[in-house]
């Protein structure tokens, strides 16, 4: 049975995690977390990427072998993953046996299918970006800042005829409108692909480089790393196995936009196709997180934020909460202490928090800790219950076009919905009321605990840990299925957990969080 298979770009071993690698791996996370409670069987890989001139230059500098090196990295990236709740189903690495065989397999089918060439070549290399560039890569007359350094390199290297196939991907893409998301990104591609494509360089001499998988058909060459990298996406679900079909093609790849042309819109389906696979149904790109006045998140710029320290000073929940809130996939947002302290504090802490805090204290002081019956008594009931139908409906929308700002909004109405329906039943009063104020009191709870259960079962794909917590302290079970959420009955007679603050108030002001060091 073909699962949902979704991956991630697998992150470069010559760094710690930043904030835009915790940010892509939690939106994909989000994605299968919610395909899960739509009842779809899914696969969620990512990586790590461990090969190429980068990491051999720096295991070099430090004295380390670049494998111990990337060990070390891989630990780093999988305790990011551990930290932010991101439950992904495979891990793989460009170093594992299961990798450079298929490699190495791709590269001979390849070469029989005559698809590589030896050729001299003389022009322009990015070191940084670790590929060949030529000057209509300038923009007003300079190297992009990614290309780093950039240098005249000459010698003899292998070649895929990548320009060969041109025609057939544009084809491809003016026949596949969504094969790129956002629209406005494969309208990018497309502009791109108005030059005439030159045949990818796939080989670097030993040399030169040493670090790297090396070429079947030449032992004095190891392979391009862009080349290495993008074929994970198959070496780790068995390409050239029968359980391949189970898996292949990927339903989405999550990347961000600096590697979607023309890594992942340009070599990738094409690299595909020569070895006759289709390409994935969509690419999912998102954009970048910015610093105060606009400028690019970068440790070398001295912006870039500890996403783990976010995580420990206030819970992995409320940092996945804040990423997924603040950014609208595909485009780019900013991101300071302050603007994660506001959010932090209006939506989780007084809306949510508070919602939660208030109803387990009326029920336990007031119903003995047991949540009583949601019956309608008048029109306050039926506009909850029908605004937590309607944003159950929303939500489960949001999801499927990516939009977990969206989604997160729509949970929000209807927390704060509930916070107003207590303010409007006041059961504070009604307590002291009589037998008719009593029953009014006990629906008043009973609808409040339903509202905050149904909210709980929303957030999951956002805020796993919390959401489980809320429904903890309701004595409510996790369904696990938004099929079959619905506004009913299910806590009644319930007998709620044990009180604990979610979301503790957040005292300082201003950038406490100091950004890593340059």
């Amino acid at each position: 049975m073909k699962c949902f298979f979704l991956t991630t770009a697998i992150d470069y071993a010559n760094g710690s995690p930043h904030l835009g690698h915790a940010y892509e791996k939690i939106l994909a996370d989000a994605v299968v977390r919610s395909k899960r409670l739509e009842g779809v069987p899914c696969h969620f890989l990512t990586g790590l990427d461990e090969h190429g001139q980068k990491v051999q230059e720096t295991a070099e500098r430090l004295g380390r072998d670049p494998q111990l090196l990337c060990d070390g990295t891989a630990e780093e990236f999988k305790s990011m993953c551990g930290h932010m709740k991101i439950a992904y189903d495979d891990y793989v690495r460009t170093t594992e046996p299961r990798h450079k065989k298929v490699v190495q397999d791709i590269l001979r089918l390849l070469s029989e299918k005559e698809e590589i060439y030896k050729a001299a070549y003389c022009g322009l290399y990015s070191v940084r970006a670790e590929r060949f560039v030529q000057e209509k890569d300038r923009i007003n007359g300079r190297w992009p800042e990614d290309f780093g350094e950039v240098v005249e390199l000459r010698e003899e290297n292998y070649f895929f005829r990548l320009s060969k196939y041109q025609d057939w991907l544009v084809d491809f893409l003016q026949k596949n409108s969504d094969f790129i998301y956002p629209a406005y990104r494969q309208k990018q591609v497309l502009e791109f692909l108005k030059e005439p494509l030159n045949d990818l360089c796939i080989s670097r001499p030993k040399s030169r480089l040493r670090w790297g998988i090396e070429l079947p058909i030449d032992r004095d060459y190891v392979t391009y790393v862009w080349f290495d990298a993008l074929i994970n996406y198959i070496s780790a679900v068995g390409y050239g196995t029968e359980n391949f079909t189970n898996f292949w093609p990927a339903d989405v790849q999550v990347i961000g936009k600096d590697i979607l042309a023309p890594a992942h819109a340009v070599y990738w389906p094409i690299m595909l196709h020569a070895i006759g696979l289709p390409p994935p149904r969509r690419l999912l790109v998102h954009g970048w997180w910015l610093a105060k006045g606009g400028a690019k998140m970068s440790k070398s710029e001295g912006n870039a934020i500890r996403p783990m320290d976010y995580a420990d000073a206030y819970g992995p929940d409320a940092f996945r909460y804040f990423v997924l809130r603040e950014m609208n996939v595909g485009q780019d947002s900013n991101f300071s202490h302050a603007l994660f302290v506001a959010r932090y504090r209006s939506d989780l802490a007084n809306d949510l928090g508070n919602l939660l805090s208030r109803l387990m204290s009326m029920l336990d002081r007031y119903c003995g800790g047991i949540v009583p019956l949601p019956e309608v008594c008048d029109d306050p009931e039926k506009e909850l219950k029908a605004l937590a139908e309607e944003v159950i409906g929303k939500v489960r929308k949001h999801c499927e076009a990516y939009d977990f700002s969206g989604a997160l909004e729509e949970v929000l109405s209807l927390v704060r919905a509930g916070n107003r329906y207590l303010e409007c039943r006041e059961p504070w009063k009604l307590a002291k009321g009589g037998p008719a104020a009593q029953k009014i009191l006990r629906a008043c709870l009973g609808n409040g605990a339903e509202c905050l259960r149904i909210g709980a079962e929303l957030l999951f794909p956002a805020m796993p840990a919390a959401a489980e917590k809320m429904l903890s302290q309701l004595g409510a079970e996790r369904i696990g299925d938004w099929l079959a959420l619905a506004w009913g009955d299910s806590l009644t007679g319930r007998k709620i957990g044990e009180r604990t603050i979610l979301f503790p108030p957040i005292e300082e002001e201003g950038d406490a969080l100091s950004p890593l060091p340059a």
